[in-house]
């Protein structure tokens, strides 16, 4: 029997404008066998949680560069809650003070990565929360 393909979407929330972080982390995550969506920059919490239901994905990849992580992340799980997806994981990266971690933990992100992170890090990190 074929191992299944895990299906991850990979969104830029906010008015953030950089999305060579997180093109890299969508293309290291398509080589290892993940399908990816990739939502391009500047999208809303309401629309990535739209596109992740309508996508149909095992788990979600949340990159930000603006300093916003504290509002965008934790909007992007209420979205999710509020159109009963809230069982798909949310990972973070981007610049993300090392105390702001594990405020975003509480809040439910699964992991928060910050530059320097290895791929193989990241990419252990969505197999292990699409496994769940």
């Amino acid at each position: 029997m074929a191992e299944k393909k895990y299906r991850v979407l990979i969104a830029k929330p906010g008015l953030d404008g950089h999305d060579r972080g997180a093109k890299c982390i969508a293309r290291a995550l398509r080589d290892a066998g993940f399908e990816v969506v990739y939502t391009g920059i500047r999208r809303s919490p309401e629309e990535i949680a739209v596109a992740a239901v309508q996508e149909d994905v095992d788990a979600i990849g949340l990159s930000s560069l603006s300093g916003a992580h504290l509002q965008l992340f934790p909007k992007v799980l209420e979205s999710l809650e509020k159109h009963d997806a809230a069982d798909i994981p949310v990972i973070g990266g981007g610049i993300v003070p090392d105390e702001d971690i594990q405020i975003l933990k509480e809040k439910g992100i699964q992991a928060v990565f910050t530059p320097g992170t290895s791929m193989a890090d990241i990419i252990k990190t969505f197999q292990s929360v699409c496994h769940k």
